[in-house]
């Protein structure tokens, strides 16, 4: 391949002349903070080193957002005043209702299901001998994306005629048993708890290393009280183990929620949202960017935004009351 160091010339001149800004912006402010007074230095400190990180915030979040909020009381393309007609379309449409009904459910279920799944594997290999190997195997999922998962999961759901070989693993156990072959992630509602299936697998890795790391810190002598006590296994778990972790199970409780309402990737990858399995962020995709639809999307982007504030607000009160 040629270089044509003349063609190239403009972009080497751009990086040198953007790299000479920020040694000055950076000469510059380590000369504001050098002259400054002692008592005004560590204000001055502040003041410098935030001011970029307040500009990135302001640029990166709160313009768009603002920008989002106004798009949401727009027409599609963005040019007519229409009201709240995006916010009642979102609550009064059947398609716009079946996406908040499975948003529902994909958040009543995750993070109970996961924090459970975490929770029972954390006690049962707990100080356990091959407790390291365990753990390892149940996070693992956890290094692969989500897009990677539910390519895997795609195949596991695979469907093939019932006179042609199976390469789904769960239509060719189906077979081996007698039964026939389904098109699993075709037929609402269920397809959407085989979806949920994904994130379960994807997220109890998760759950078990935090609620395994909380057990392990419970005081050896609170366990040796209530084993001399004649505490039975049942009784250990719901009055020594759960009230000592509870901080711990409200964290991923919380952590899963904000991760299911924004959940984007599974749905995509493995349905597309067809056949009744959209959500919201998905939903609002598809308004925004298929169907040109900017208003819609933006509506369900500000729903979204207002569903998740109030878990944030909850999980940083609860970390005020820790300390």
């Amino acid at each position: 391949m040629d270089f044509d160091f003349a063609a190239e010339l403009p972009k080497f001149v751009q990086l040198l002349i953007g790299v000479a800004a920020f040694l000055v912006v950076v000469a510059v402010i380590l000369l504001l903070v050098d002259r400054a007074p002692m008592r005004r230095r560590a204000w001055s400190h502040a003041t410098i080193l935030l001011l970029p990180a307040l500009a990135l915030l302001g640029i990166g979040l709160v313009v768009p957002a603002i920008r989002t909020t106004l798009l949401s009381f727009m027409s599609g393309d963005g040019t007519q005043w229409v009201g709240l007609t995006n916010y009642a379309w979102m609550f009064t449409q059947p398609e716009a209702l079946i996406v908040l009904r499975n948003t529902l459910i994909w958040v009543l279920l995750v993070p109970v299901v996961v924090t459970s799944v975490g929770l029972i594997y954390a006690v049962i290999v707990d100080r356990t001998r091959f407790e390291s190997i365990a753990k390892s195997l149940v996070f693992l999922p956890m290094a692969i994306s989500f897009v990677g998962a539910s390519i895997i999961w795609r195949f596991i759901y695979a469907y093939r005629a019932e006179d042609q070989d199976q390469i789904g693993l769960l239509n060719q156990l189906v077979v081996l048993l007698g039964g026939e072959p389904q098109q699993w992630l075709q037929e609402p509602p269920l397809n959407t708890l085989f979806l949920i299936a994904v994130m379960v697998w994807i997220q109890a890795g998760f759950a078990t290393v935090v609620l395994s790391a909380a057990i392990k810190g419970i005081p050896a002598e609170i366990v040796e009280a209530a084993r001399l006590d004649g505490a039975s296994p049942t009784q250990m778990f719901f009055r020594v183990t759960l009230p000592s972790i509870r901080s711990a199970v409200v964290v991923v409780m919380v952590t899963q929620s904000i991760a299911t309402l924004k959940l984007f990737d599974v749905v995509r990858t493995m349905t597309g949202g067809q056949f009744d399995t959209s959500v919201i962020a998905n939903e609002m995709y598809n308004q925004a960017f298929r169907y040109g639809e900017t208003g819609k999307g933006a509506a369900l982007a500000v729903f979204l935004f207002a569903l998740v504030t109030p878990i944030v607000i909850y999980q940083i009160r609860q970390r005020r009351e820790a300390r």
